[in-house]
């Protein structure tokens, strides 16, 4: 409901759909939102990388169509191989949840080429550890770094040590992005700690 609150205020035309009831010829975009699909029995996103919806979602972005995985989103993307690399447990082995800057590494991606520089967002996951064991390769998919305030990607801003601060990254395609902030908990100035609304920022490519 957060995700489409905020998909509102950009003014795309979304709506929710179950994940039994989708069908990917009848939408242009679309987003997997964070949460704890089939309860994260296994390995977080692995049993809804293998539904019936992501092998929809997975023809969407071969036609180049947006797709946007948030948190639990971003981890079944990886799952389904729609995005490189994994997602593993948190450095210290605990969830987190705080508010974290981001520097925007690569403008050139529909979800950020309009975005500013540094953005303000949270973060909440336990599995959130992106890693990749091609440096070169993750640096060339990376999108969002964990950051100092000022945009600088330092290890102490790394709250959960991914590969080179990673918090987000896209496909060949460029159409697909995987983020572990929430966009939507960061669309509403009034609960956020700071009045930001820099997940519209992401969001608003969807929006009409």
């Amino acid at each position: 409901m957060d995700v489409l609150k905020a998909l509102k205020l950009v003014k795309a035309d979304a709506e929710i759909v179950l994940f039994n009831k989708f069908d990917p010829d009848h939408y242009q975009g679309v987003v997997l939102p964070g949460g704890f699909s089939f309860g994260d029995y296994l390995r977080a996103g692995s049993i809804a990388a293998n539904s019936e919806a992501i092998k929809g979602v997975k023809e969407m972005a071969n036609e180049g169509k947006l797709v946007l995985g948030i948190c639990n989103g971003f981890q079944i993307l990886v799952e389904a191989g729609i995005l490189k690399g994994a997602l593993l447990p948190n450095l210290n082995l605990r969830f987190v949840t705080k508010w974290v800057w981001l520097r925007v590494k690569r403008k050139d991606t529909p979800f950020t080429k309009e975005s500013k520089d540094v953005l303000f967002m949270p973060i909440a996951h336990a599995e959130g550890r992106y890693f990749l064991d091609d440096e070169e390769s993750a640096s060339e998919i990376a999108v969002l770094q964990y950051a100092d305030e000022r945009g600088v990607p330092t290890s102490e801003a790394n709250p959960n040590g991914s590969i080179m601060n990673i918090a987000g990254i896209t496909n060949e395609g460029e159409n697909v992005l995987g983020l572990m902030p929430h966009p939507e908990r960061a669309s509403f100035p009034s609960i956020s700690p700071n009045g930001s609304s820099d997940g519209l920022q992401i969001l608003k490519v969807f929006g009409g």
